[in-house]
């Protein structure tokens, strides 16, 4: 299968080795009829000719066309299209299972910057709506979307942009998905079933960050909020539901157990540990340690602080704190290192490595570099450093294989879950369609109401007692909210009865254009106007 974005083919891809989604269709139609102008000319002689009525007249429409604004084009070419389909929820990105993680690192992008990210996108002229979700395995951005199509391109000429990577080399390694899709990959990936270490927990965290983060920042808007409030909700029930996490274990505890497995038997309880940064996959390696038995280590951190704090929790443990500016000799004197900082550069390079002490044959000979950071704490040029073997979260494929068949059973049950809950979220989005309108409907019929309260009263005299007319008021009230029951019924669609969107989508047009509402082409219309002023500046 192929997948075409404006002419470029691009390969599709198996997003997990065990699923292939289902490729985006885009569709291209006409925005509008051709005016075809009948010319009729009078010839007087061959060197005379006078203009007929209908050439004066296409000649004014060819001057009106050119003259229109860069806003009524705009609206002229993709309104049609604009206000007949909804914006699309769109992910586009990268994870472990489609790129390397040398291309991951190029793209991440830190929690700091994930608003300014997002202000970057929405400021893109199809972008709406946006999110960040950037970890150690995957840089995914969703977006909702006025076209699709366009968007996406949008996205990953942003994407080629901050990482310095040319779109063309890009593709091979990005996926993308629409609205369904989207809604369920996001679902799948917040329960823990789309991580290289099935079930693992710390991404329904880093979930939540993504909505803690977003709260208040413009272009975090309705339907990405929603979406990923919604996804928070699939990762708890998945987990409560299905034990999936049961015996899972993170990418912290699969470094752990690499190291263990890459060390002699005889060496493993005798080797000296040294951790790099103690923020909370760094913690999660000191308590792994803990549980395989090792009681002291060395923990190089910016503050003592976080340390200290883990100190506490650990008691019995000797954890020695160091600052930053001892890390290369607390690294000669340790045999087994773990990075996990957020640093944006290489720690450790090759020339810091080969200036270490050797480590003694009974650890077998070689200091081990268990690298869970992205970007990089060890720079890619210590692996070929011969007193040095290097390991980074694309190597811990090896630990994770284990008990694997397990969780896939739960696996099938979560997927179970996610269905139902992505009916949910797309009923909650469906009926996000009708608000408008049931908004202006109601404030139409309450302009009408009141009129006519207020002529009542003005004949009824100003002496009219406040029983009387609060007894009016609410009379008035009564018949107006059951006319309109039937109507608001009817413009709801929200997964508990059989109709349909379409239909509840026709209703909605049938009632702007009876009253006059206007609703769904005004919004559009005022979303179109906003970017075009917005690229102009």
């Amino acid at each position: 299968m192929a997948m075409s974005f404006a002419g470029a083919n691009m390969e599709t891809f198996l997003f997990r080795t065990s699923r292939v989604y289902p490729q985006m269709g885009i569709s291209f139609r006409p925005t509008r009829n051709r005016i075809r102008v009948l010319e009729r000319r009078v010839v007087l002689n061959p060197r005379c000719e006078i203009r007929s009525d209908s050439l004066v007249q296409k000649e004014k429409i060819e001057s009106m066309a050119s003259s229109l604004s860069a806003l009524e084009q705009l609206k002229t070419s993709a309104g049609d299209r604009y206000t007949k389909e909804r914006s699309s929820i769109v992910v586009i990105g990268l994870s472990v299972h489609t790129a390397p993680v040398e291309m991951r690192e190029k793209l991440a992008v830190p929690e700091a910057e994930w608003p300014r990210a997002i202000g970057e996108l929405c400021g893109l002229n199809h972008i709406e709506e946006a999110a960040v979700l950037s970890t150690c395995n995957r840089m995914e951005i969703y977006v909702v979307a006025l076209s699709a199509h366009r968007g996406i391109l949008e996205v990953k000429e942003w994407m080629a942009k901050t990482s310095g990577i040319p779109v063309s080399e890009l593709q091979q390694h990005l996926f993308m998905l629409h609205n369904n899709d989207a809604t369920q990959h996001l679902f799948e990936v917040s329960a823990g079933l789309d991580s290289l270490v099935l079930g693992e927990g710390q991404i329904l965290a880093q979930v939540k960050q993504v909505v803690k983060i977003g709260q208040g920042v413009v272009g975090f808007g309705r339907n990405i909020s929603g979406l990923f409030k919604h996804a928070i909700t699939v990762g708890k029930r998945v987990r409560t539901e299905t034990n999936i996490a049961s015996g899972a274990v993170s990418v912290s505890s699969a470094a752990v157990e690499l190291a263990l497995m890459k060390l002699p038997k005889s060496g493993s309880p005798s080797a000296r540990m040294l951790v790099i940064g103690a923020g909370k996959m760094g913690k999660l390696v000191i308590k792994h340690l803990v549980a395989k038995g090792c009681n002291k280590m060395v923990v190089v951190n910016r503050s003592e602080e976080r340390v200290a704090a883990i100190r506490e929790e650990l008691k019995g443990v000797e954890i020695i704190y160091k600052p930053m500016s001892e890390m290369l000799s607390c690294a000669a004197e340790a045999d087994v290192i773990f990075t996990s900082t957020a640093s944006e550069t290489p720690l450790l390079l090759k020339e810091h490595v080969e200036d270490l002490p050797p480590v003694s044959s009974e650890i077998g000979g070689l200091r081990l570099f268990l690298d869970i950071s992205v970007p990089r704490n060890v720079g890619s040029c210590v692996s070929s450093a011969k007193s040095a073997r290097v390991y980074n979260v694309d190597d811990l494929k090896e630990v994770v294989e284990a008990n694997k068949e397990d969780r896939h059973r739960k696996a099938m049950e979560a997927q179970a879950i996610i269905g139902e809950e992505s009916k949910q979220f797309e009923a909650w989005r469906d009926s996000l369609e009708t608000v408008p309108t049931i908004k202006k409907l109601r404030s139409y019929a309450e302009r009408i109401r009141l009129s006519e309260i207020e002529k009542c009263f003005s004949k009824l005299g100003d002496d009219l007692p406040k029983k009387t007319r609060k007894a009016v008021d609410d009379l008035s009230r009564g018949i107006l909210n059951k006319l309109l029951h039937g109507p608001m019924q009817h413009l709801r669609c929200d997964g508990s009865d059989s109709r349909t969107l379409n239909e509840t989508l026709e209703n909605m047009h049938a009632l702007n254009r009876m009253f006059s509402l206007e609703t769904e082409i005004a919004v559009f219309e005022q979303k179109l106007r906003a970017k075009t002023e917005q690229s102009q500046k």
